[in-house]
């Protein structure tokens, strides 16, 4: 089985990898090896491709990724999972995954976002920033999902951390995709002042209130402190969204 290297032995890289090869059939197997293979040489050879020969396969994922069952139709979330699994065997850099993002449909923007806590963007940690502030400009709910990962929850200040959640709610994104949700919201009495505006703008309008408000609402009104969370309530800081990538695990879950 392919996996990045490093880390070699990621365990979320070995269960995506196995999933999707579960998902696909023997051809599209094939060339998800191939896919890995091109994209794991070119990450370690001094003097690569430019631009790496990978990228094609990462344009063209949506294409290879057929079901193995019948009637063995392309499979959308199997080819973002591909395109996941292709960016972390190819180390893709800051550089790197802006371009394929700037350049790419919707689909490879997604799997960018969602690959990008897994980059090894150590010099340039801040790089995936301005991928995630844009797709939190845009009304792809898909898009918004995705941004609002782990990298996001690592990165985004609290104030753009805040708008973030928002974006959620005002476009009907679940909250579970939001990453830290319970421990970045815990305490934060202005994410609950935000909510509580937002709360009664929709109430004033004749709108109903999103479900996911008072969730979140009661969320900023534990103590920072407290290991006490409501039963049910997002608790894992890498919780991602539902209707994923891939089969299982997600590109989502870490």
């Amino acid at each position: 089985m392919l996996t990045p290297d490093p880390p070699p032995d990621d365990p979320w890289i070995t269960r995506l990898d196995k999933a999707l090869r579960d998902r696909l059939g023997d051809t599209a197997r094939t060339w998800l090896d191939e896919a890995l293979t091109e994209a794991l040489n070119e990450a370690t050879s001094p003097a690569p491709a430019a631009p790496p020969r990978w990228e094609a396969r990462f344009a063209s994922a949506g294409r290879h990724c057929v079901r193995r069952e019948p009637p063995h139709h392309a499979d959308p979330e199997a080819a973002e999972a591909a395109r996941v699994l292709i960016l972390c065997a190819a180390r893709a850099d800051g550089a790197t995954v802006t371009r394929l993002y700037e350049h790419g449909t919707a689909a490879e923007r997604r799997a960018v976002l969602l690959a990008l806590s897994r980059l090894p963007l150590s010099t340039d940690g801040h790089a995936g920033l301005p991928l995630i502030e844009d797709a939190l400009r845009t009304n792809d709910t898909r898009l918004v999902a995705a941004a609002v990962g782990p990298y996001a929850a690592r990165h985004l200040d609290a104030h753009a951390w805040r708008h973030a959640v928002l974006k959620c709610l005002f476009t009907g994104v679940s909250v579970d995709a939001v990453a830290g949700l319970a421990e970045r919201s815990r305490g934060d009495a202005e994410l609950a002042r935000m909510l509580g505006d937002y709360a009664r703008e929709r109430t004033s309008a004749g709108r109903p209130v999103p479900d996911d408000l008072p969730r979140v609402l009661t969320l900023t009104q534990l103590s920072p402190l407290s290991a006490d969370a409501p039963a049910g309530l997002p608790n894992d800081a890498s919780a991602g969204p539902s209707g994923h990538a891939s089969a299982d695990p997600s590109p989502e879950e870490a």
